[in-house]
């Protein structure tokens, strides 16, 4: 607990044992009063105040005025104990909200962990701690073991396995070397790296994220900014009802001091502290509780959008697929062994740098010899022409094979691209090179299509790979061969073909995922990999880049909205119940206690549930 709650806490347990005193004391008159107004004047002060302040101010309506003029008034009417016990509770209610908030904001306040105090930047050979805003793109930073890494950049020297928990909510670490990218906010577990800077620390993944977080409450929910118009309108609508309520059934009837007491429960029961504290709330504990599982809501809006949607739209490449190119397939010539194959062009490819080179390396588990490579010629457009171990050995496409004389397969209806092998003049087989399918993005898209979601991709790619794609996925509908302004057009197709009341989600990451990220209801880009441009635009980020935390976002978001609504329909209820029952006099001021406070302390709990992630 804060200083402030603490001091609270002393206050109402105080005022309760004063409470408890006075009311065993047996005194009449002056001497009864002054005896409560002691634990009154200890837990009630500041709320006298605030209301005092106000008024001078010109915010009169608002539940510290009610709280004071139905206290105030009870004591009037000789209804002591009661007075100092609406205050008491208000009071318990009021401790219970803070502790909410607070718990709500540490949640937050974990993701700002991130933020690095220092950097250690190289300078004349020696590392000099500076602030990471004063480090320039291009220096080189060192981070030890157990640091974390204060700005974007590529590993030099070096490797350690980064604990990414803080940005992506995964408790798996990633291990890195020479040539890796690293981003901001991780931290480097087991070993000392040397990174030089590519981005300045304003424009740092860190920074962004922060920013992202800080920014989220601006941005309200429909039902958010409803109950807070709502409570501007019922709170002076209640008071001149209890003011009604005091004044026309005694001119008609008489019984003043009934009556007024009447209004003055009324007034403690009508105070709109359940909504106006829980809704807002359970938006945060949602934005909290997401950020916590590595998905960055830029504000609750949002939320009640994903709760609505009903078609989402995905980018392939870098969202559906790796985004980098693997061996697909391996398919040797009769009589050729795959070990030969997957041999002859890895060392084949050896020397080159580019991406199908590096795959077929990759898929090859031994080492290559370098040494064993000679008379290198890369043809542009075909492949390489080598030697290797004195044989020639060629690997490229049709076209190379083709100049040599040597047959090969054509239209290979396969998906990806296709790396033919010759050595010494006879075909060995051929090497299928495609970009691999997320393993969650198939779980994904089943589910999406288990809630009735409907599932489109938007690609640039071929339709051989792209349909390859949407196959093997399931998916409802594709495109491929799309230029940005092209996916724009068929987002749009879908938003004019939807239903007004349900949303359209699209997911992407690179830059030409920008402008539809922007059109749709609702813009999810791809955090840890995607492109500045698509995370500027989009308006949730998922920090690990798996599709399936757009699951968890939804299964957030409608927890969100039902806490929302429970708490609604249950603060509005009760309220209505006891208002009835306080104007016809079958409700007392402990009554009201519980319409007011009570209720706020319950749907406050409920609201706090939205803090644990568990989905």
């Amino acid at each position: 607990m804060t200083k402030k709650q603490k001091k609270l806490l002393w206050r109402i347990l105080a005022a309760g044992a004063l409470l408890i005193a006075a009311a065993c004391v047996p005194a009449e008159g002056v001497l009864r009063l002054a005896l409560f107004l002691v634990p009154y004047g200890v837990v009630g002060w500041d709320v006298l105040r605030k209301a005092g302040r106000n008024i001078l101010h010109g915010q009169v309506f608002d539940e510290n005025f009610l709280m004071s003029v139905a206290t105030l008034g009870a004591l009037i009417l000789g209804e002591y104990a009661e007075a100092v016990g609406v205050m008491l509770f208000y009071q318990v209610g009021e401790l219970f909200q803070s502790a909410a908030v607070d718990r709500s904001r540490r949640s937050i306040a974990q993701l700002m962990d991130i933020r690095p105090d220092v950097a250690f930047v190289l300078r004349d050979g020696e590392p000099a701690e500076v602030d990471p805003d004063e480090v320039e793109v291009g220096e080189h930073i060192v981070v030890r073991p157990g640091e974390k890494i204060p700005l974007d950049g590529v590993v030099t020297e070096g490797a350690s396995s980064l604990d990414t928990a803080a940005l992506t909510g995964e408790s798996v670490p990633r291990d890195v070397g020479p040539g890796d990218e690293v981003v901001s906010g991780c931290i480097s577990r087991t070993g000392l790296l040397t990174i030089r800077v590519t981005k300045p620390f304003g424009e740092s993944t860190v920074s962004k994220i922060l920013e992202l977080v800080e920014n989220a409450a601006e941005k309200k929910a429909k039902t958010e900014g409803f109950i807070t118009r709502f409570a501007r309108v019922y709170t002076p609508a209640v008071v001149i009802a209890a003011v009604l309520l005091a004044i026309v059934p005694p001119l008609l009837y008489g019984g003043w001091a009934d009556w007024v007491h009447r209004a003055l429960i009324f007034l403690v029961i009508s105070c709109p502290c359940a909504l106006v504290i829980s809704i807002p709330l359970s938006f945060f504990g949602g934005i909290g509780g997401a950020s916590a599982r590595g998905i960055l809501v830029k504000g609750g809006n949002y939320f009640e959008l994903l709760a609505r949607a009903d078609t989402v739209v995905f980018d392939k490449t870098g969202t559906l697929t790796e985004g980098r190119f693997a061996l697909s397939s391996l398919h040797p010539a009769d009589g050729v062994d795959r070990e030969d194959l997957i041999a002859c062009a890895a060392l084949a490819e050896s020397g080159s740098n580019h991406p199908i080179a590096s795959s077929l390396r990759e898929a090859w588990t031994c080492e290559a010899d370098p040494a064993r490579v000679t008379d290198v010629t890369e043809i542009p457009g075909q492949g390489v022409s080598v030697r290797i171990d004195g044989v020639p050995v060629l690997a490229g496409n049709e076209k190379l094979l083709a100049a040599a004389g040597i047959p090969c397969p054509e239209n290979i209806r396969e998906p990806g691209t296709v790396v033919h092998v010759a050595r010494d003049g006879t075909y060995l087989g051929y090497a299928v090179i495609a970009d691999a399918v997320k393993p969650s993005a198939a779980e994904t898209v089943s589910a999406l299509r288990q809630r009735g979601i409907r599932t489109v991709m938007l690609t640039g790619d071929s339709p051989a790979a792209g349909e390859a794609v949407a196959a093997a996925l399931g998916l409802d509908e594709a495109h491929t061969r799309l230029l940005p302004a092209d996916k724009v057009r068929q987002v749009e197709r879908l938003l004019a073909n939807r239903e007004s009341d349900r949303a359209l989600i699209y997911v992407g990451d690179g830059v030409n995922d920008a402008p539809v990220l922007s059109r749709a209801d609702v813009g999810i880009a791809m955090g840890a990999m995607g492109s500045d441009a698509a995370i500027e635009a989009a308006d949730i980020v998922l920090m690990d880049d798996d599709p399936k935390k757009l699951l968890t976002a939804m299964d957030i978001s409608r927890r969100c909205l039902r806490i929302v609504r429970e708490n609604i329909v249950f603060a509005l209820g009760v309220k209505a119940l006891f208002l009835l029952l306080g104007a016809l006099g079958l409700a007392g001021l402990w009554a009201a206690v519980f319409a007011d406070v009570g209720v706020a302390v319950l749907a406050i709990l409920n609201a706090c549930r939205m803090l644990r992630t568990k989905v």
